[in-house]
């Protein structure tokens, strides 16, 4: 019975004879056209598997679906080969192989390599380097995103920062955001009569209660490092105290730290927040009865998204 196309390996080594005796095949490598740039096998061409026109361009580079393609990747621990000779097997492709541990294993075997910086050993699993300084939010770029919910609609819009920055010490985040509760909007009933009553009740005493506490706070008591966190994953365990409407509470939360680029820190983090626990009670059925259509659910959920310069 023939192989199946989908889980065909070939050794490192044997793709090295090949490329030795010429033998006609096309090697593709499946990582970034920037990567590629950098450090590729020689005689390889590019076609990124990341990209949604991956097969379009393989078809491309060899339109014959009996032709042999070998494809390589990162390493035996990244899905990259196998995901690409997967697309290829589905497009109709019916001599594709996936090249055993990827560029990593090709390297550690002492094979040559080229490109504009063929020494380059990285990983995308390296936690990022986080450079100790003092940063500033910038509240132009910076955005705090929230959604509410009832039975019956959720609403959405954001909020704006007043000002804030972070400490990055030995690894350890510090540092503390003012949030200009003036500044609430919304965004799902845009052009609707209902937004601006909607906005006004959100100002009121019944939620915020913006005219007596124009500003909210956020500290950052804690913040340490995930161990052995990839980049896709949330890097940080964040604890800090929320001053909001006058009420202080502790808050925990998962975040994702970007290393620095440019001289940006770029945080993210999204989680839920009972309201309630800073007084405001408004359509909580843990505090009223026969509330109609005037229940709204406890939970609020925050997306956060901080670029500190």
């Amino acid at each position: 019975m023939e192989q199946n196309p989908d889980s065909r390996k070939i050794s490192t080594e044997k793709v090295r004879q090949k490329l030795t005796d010429a033998e006609q095949f096309v090697l593709v490598d499946t990582l970034t056209a920037d990567h590629f740039s950098r450090v590729h096998i020689d005689g390889a061409v590019n076609a990124c598997v990341f990209e949604v026109l991956f097969t379009e361009n393989v078809k491309k580079i060899s339109p014959d679906k009996n032709k042999e393609i070998i494809v390589y990747g990162s390493s035996n621990k990244s899905m990259d080969a196998v995901t690409a000779a997967e697309k290829l097997a589905r497009e109709g492709y019916r001599n594709v192989s996936a090249m055993e541990g990827g560029l990593k294993q090709w390297v550690s075997l002492g094979f040559e390599v080229v490109g504009e910086d063929p020494t380059l050993s990285e990983s995308t699993k390296q936690p990022p380097k986080l450079i100790d300084h003092n940063y500033a939010v910038d509240v132009a770029e910076s955005r705090i995103e929230w959604i509410g919910r009832n039975p019956n609609t959720t609403h959405y819009g954001t909020i704006g920062l007043s000002k804030g920055g972070i400490t990055l010490n030995n690894g350890q985040i510090g540092g503390s955001f003012e949030i200009n509760m003036k500044s609430i909007k919304n965004i799902n009933l845009e052009g609707d009569p209902l937004q601006p009553v909607l906005i006004k009740h959100l100002m009121s005493d019944d939620f915020f209660f913006v005219k007596m506490f124009p500003t909210a706070t956020f500290t950052i008591t804690s913040a340490n490092p995930i161990n052995e966190a990839i980049s896709s994953e949330s890097n940080f365990e964040v604890q800090g105290i929320l001053e909001l409407r006058g009420v202080k509470k502790d808050i925990h939360f998962l975040a994702n730290a970007s290393g620095e680029q440019c001289g940006e820190v770029k945080i993210e983090a999204h989680f839920d927040l009972d309201r309630t626990r800073w007084g405001i009670i408004y359509g909580s059925t843990r505090f009223f009865e026969h509330l109609g259509m005037h229940l709204v659910f406890d939970s609020i959920t925050i997306q956060l998204r901080l670029i500190t310069k």
